[in-house]
């Protein structure tokens, strides 16, 4: 059909990921699927909060904050409060961001999927595209440095993250499963993106999902990997840190290397030697960068031939 829209999958978690989502989201021409990474997920405050499929919704419905996570102009009432009162509250979230959190937590006790959970929510935000958790089992990504292996959040936040990272583990991925949602997703997808998110803790645990890999390969549509890396090193995150950890070169070369078992194709700020490479601006300054990065990568996927 001559009017008939693209299937796109894009792999994604964090910054990066989400705003290529927003710019595949601009296009007319694509219906869009986001398989987002849940390794980052946290139960706390009785709340379950999906930090990466909340992030990728928050830019897909235009509300994400300056900061750059969490709603834009939301309020910390509920955590100042328990700051006063003396509970920990070094997970910082925004009120209207807890009550997401709390909401999803119920939904799961009285035996919704998490995938259904996600989609309430994005359907209350106004997005029509679809934001699919990778997995419905509970995967815990655990991060070891100076001899600690910790939560990722905790490796992160209380103190800010410290390197040397010795390695990165996914907590439960044996018991994991593809859901049928992200499979057909990828079974009907005409171009499937690795986002330029961290390979290590964003797009790693996506990938270790035992089948998500097979699913991968068995489509038609060509793959596709954006750089996470600017002139050699990353836009926001301690992606260098967790390259180094996995042994990647922080390069466009060195990203072709890892995903050249999976990718067909690479776009980069500079030349890559281990797969066809569209060499482009990875800079995503507002929905108009974005846009123009997906339009051009669109382009060139579309153009690869698996």
């Amino acid at each position: 059909m001559a009017n008939a829209k693209a299937n796109v999958v894009v792999l994604a978690g964090g910054t990066g990921g989400a705003k290529l989502a927003r710019g595949f989201a601009a296009l007319e021409s694509v219906a869009l699927s986001v398989v987002a990474n849940t390794g980052d997920d946290v139960e706390i405050y009785e709340a379950r909060v999906c930090p990466d499929p909340d992030l990728i919704i928050f830019h897909l419905a235009d509300c994400i904050d300056q900061r750059g996570w969490g709603l834009d102009g939301d309020t910390f009432h509920a955590m100042d409060q328990l700051g006063k009162i003396g509970a920990d509250n070094w997970f910082r979230l925004g009120d209207r961001d807890l009550a997401i959190g709390l909401d999803r937590s119920l939904r799961l006790r009285n035996g919704e999927s998490l995938t259904s959970a996600t989609k309430v929510l994005a359907e209350a935000m106004g997005v029509s595209a679809s934001v699919l958790p990778m997995c419905e089992e509970r995967v815990a990504t655990f991060v070891t440095a100076h001899g600690d292996r910790l939560p990722f959040q905790e490796f992160m936040i209380p103190n800010g993250p410290r390197g040397p990272v010795e390695a990165v583990d996914f907590e439960g991925i044996e018991e994991a499963s593809v859901t049928s949602e992200v499979a057909a997703a990828l079974a009907a997808a005409d171009l499937i993106i690795i986002g330029p998110s961290n390979p290590a803790i964003s797009i790693g645990p996506i990938l270790a999902v035992p089948g998500m890999l097979d699913s991968i390969r068995a489509a038609a549509a060509p793959t596709v990997v954006v750089s996470p890396l600017v002139k050699g090193e990353a836009v926001k995150g301690p992606t260098e840190e967790f390259l180094r950890s996995s042994g990647v070169e922080a390069s466009a070369e060195g990203i072709g290397k890892h995903y050249a078992n999976i990718s067909d194709g690479i776009v980069a700020d500079e030349e890559c030697s281990v797969l066809p490479t569209l060499v482009t601006d990875l800079l995503m300054h507002g929905v108009e960068g974005s846009t123009r990065l997906a339009e051009e990568t669109l382009k060139f996927g579309l153009g690869l031939r698996r």
